[in-house]
This record gives structure tokens, sequence and C-alpha cells, in this order.
């Protein structure tokens, strides 16, 4: 009994700890991100760079200089890369979707005329109701389409100004990579040197661990997002959906939402395909794809998650499901990761 206080007792600590740290980072994200993203990006240089070191013989700081420079102009040619057939294929779309209304607005017009006749052909009675109710729904309707506009000017103001902001996070993360990228080759013999002797290898534990933890996390989500893309792709190859490549990216994007998800894409193509294709097969297929790729994703999301990281997937899935519930994709990550530090600590016997 005095064990499971004891253990219990150093559960709350951790968890309290835990919990002020989280807050504490993601509410301070804002002023530290180009440092954050800094860091991860010299974790990420920090092997080619001391391996040029070593080829080459050179300082510390040139090969920085190198690894850092090519990193970002392989990153800014991707970007630029992809936001390219992006942005081809989103005005292509613009543009059919244009013509598209040209060329079918007097089908639209014949097809209101005759509903107008068959209007004015009803009983009185079912005119004044279906009159009030067509009031009811274009009052919603315009509400609907006064508050969506509102976020849709409010949310481009916002991108514009927070434009200096973006160019200002790329400048700082750009310079801070470098000098982080060139300090980090010995940051380690330099950190044990602070710690004291007997602490040593447990603080150095929890940062490997910690760090591994981290990329392999990162990995395992890139590579369940790289899964619903392909998934994705394939179908829409298959039954030869225009604009497949926006469209797949943009699955792949929602696919983080845990709320919205995938079936903002499917669900909506379907309709289109049904309403005004007039292509049931299309439609039919579409919905049973999103249907395998929803459940393909339920189930791998679990297994992927638990094996990279080795912990029992019964504790992912709960911390996924508590985290949603809680808080969205904010207390998803906050469960998550209490998993994952609880057992890195338990490891050390801290915990």
């Amino acid at each position: 009994m005095e064990d499971l206080l004891i253990k219990l007792d150093k559960f709350m600590i951790f968890f309290i700890i835990y919990t002020v740290v989280f807050l504490t980072f993601f509410s301070t994200i804002n002023y530290t991100l180009p440092f954050v993203l800094a860091l991860l990006c010299a974790l990420i240089l920090k092997t080619p760079t001391r391996y040029i070191i070593k080829k080459l013989k050179i300082k510390s700081s040139s090969a920085s200089l190198i690894t850092t420079i090519i990193f970002f102009t392989v990153l800014i040619l991707l970007l630029s890369f992809g936001i390219g057939i992006l942005t081809t294929e989103a005005i292509q779309l613009g543009k059919n979707t244009q013509s598209y209304i040209s060329q079918n607005s007097s089908n639209v017009y014949e097809s209101f005329e005759k509903l107008q006749k068959y209007y004015k052909n009803l009983d009185p009675y079912i005119i004044n109701a279906v009159d009030k109710n067509f009031s009811n729904f274009v009052t919603k309707v315009s509400n609907i389409t006064v508050s969506v506009t509102g976020k849709v000017v409010s949310t481009i103001i916002c991108f514009l100004t927070s434009i200096p902001y973006i160019i200002m996070v790329i400048l700082f993360t750009l310079l801070t990579t470098y000098f982080f990228t060139k300090d980090i080759v010995n940051v380690k013999d330099k950190f044990l040197t602070i710690i004291p002797e007997n602490q040593t290898d447990k603080i150095f534990y929890i940062y490997l661990e910690t760090k591994k933890m981290l990329i392999k996390y990162l990995l395992s989500y890139m590579f369940i997002i790289s899964i619903t893309f392909l998934e994705t792709i394939i179908v829409f190859l298959v039954f030869k959906v225009k604009y497949a490549i926006i469209l797949s990216t943009l699955c792949a994007f929602v696919d983080i939402l845990p709320i919205l998800g995938i079936g903002t894409v499917y669900i909506p193509l379907a309709l289109i395909y049904v309403f005004l294709f007039k292509n049931y097969i299309t439609a039919f297929g579409i919905i049973i794809s999103y249907i395998l790729v929803s459940i393909i994703r339920q189930i791998i999301e679990p297994k992927i998650v638990s094996s990279s990281l080795g912990i029992n997937p019964v504790a992912i899935l709960a911390a996924l499901f508590i985290g949603l519930k809680a808080d969205g994709i904010l207390g998803m990550i906050f469960c998550i990761f209490l998993v994952v530090f609880y057992n890195i600590f338990k490891k050390i016997n801290i915990l």
C-alpha cells in the first residue's frame, strides 16, 4: 500500500510538471517559433554536418554554412514546386467551373421556368407554406453567407497582417539554424560538463529517448498521411477524377484534422458527381473508397504509432480518444506525449 502511494505521488508530481511545461511551451510558441524550428532543423543537419567536417577537414562553422544553405535551398525548391503544381490546378479548376456555369446557364434557366410553372399550379395553401419555409431558408442562408464571408475576409486580413511575421520567422529560423548547427556538434560534451557525474547518465538518457521518440512520432504521422495521400490519388486516378493532385493534397492536409477528416473532400466530390455530372458509378466508387480509406486509417494509426514508439496500442488508442474528446488536436498531442514521457521516466526508474 505504501509503495502504491509513493508511485501515485511521483505520478502526480510528474503530471503537474509535464502539464505546466506543455502549457508554457504552447502558450509562448508565437515568440519561440523560429528557435523551435531552428532547433529541429539543426538536429536534422547534425549528422551531415559532422560527416562534412570529417570528410573535408573543415571547421564546424564552414560545414554548418554548407549544410544550412543546401538544406534550405532544397526545401524552398520543393515547396515552390508543390505550390506551383497546386496553383496551376487551382486556376484550371476555377476556369473550368466558370466555363461549366456559363455553358449550362441555359439549362438552369429552363429548369427554373419549369419549376415556376409547376409552382403556380399548386394549391394556394401549399404555396403559402412553401413561401414561408423558403423565406426562413433564405434568411438562414443569408446569415450563414454573411458569417462565412466575414470569416473569409478576417482570415485574409489576418494573413496579410501576418506576412511581416512570417518573413521574420523565416529569416530568424535560417540564421538560428546556422548557429545551432554550428554549436550542436560539440553540445554533448559542453552539456555533460555542467551536469553532476551521478546524474549524467539519466539526464543524457532522457535526452536521447525524448529525441528518438519525437522523431519516431513525427515520422509515423508523416507515414500515415503519406498513405492517405497515395490511397486517395490512386482512387482519383482510377475513377478519372480531375485535379487529382490538388484534391489528394487537400485530403492529406485535412487528414490531420480530427473533426473534419477526408470526408470534407470525398463526400462533396461524390455529391458533385451525382447531381452535376450524373455519373453514379464514379460517385458510388468515391463513397466506397472513402469508407475503405477511413477504415484503413483507423486501423493503421494506433499500430504504426504504438510500434514506432514502443508503447502498448491500447495506451495509444486511449490517448487518441481522450485527447480528441478533450481538446481536439492539442489534447491529442498532450495525451500522447504524456504517455511517451511516462514511458521514458518509467524505463529509467524515476516513476
